[in-house]
């Protein structure tokens, strides 16, 4: 709970606990960051955003050096 009335709020009240390490949790994330980019209209296309991993895991050239979890372990959620 607030210990005083504010306009604005960062953190939801309560404890919500999440299991952060279930593959669908880890997945969603994961395309929630890739998606941001054409969400925010910057690129059409995720992987056409050059500083996302998701070029990483289209078998693009990226800027960034990312360890793609094997095809073996995702799930599509």
């Amino acid at each position: 709970m607030q210990k005083k009335e504010q306009e604005y709020k960062i953190w939801q009240d309560g404890y919500h606990a999440i299991d952060t390490w279930s593959d669908k949790f880890i997945y969603q994330k994961l395309n929630y960051i890739h998606n941001n980019p054409v969400e925010d209209k910057i690129v059409e296309k995720p992987e056409d955003y050059m500083f996302s991993s998701v070029r990483n895991y289209a078998d693009l050239e990226g800027v960034l050096d990312v360890i793609v979890i094997p095809p073996q372990l995702r799930t599509v959620y």
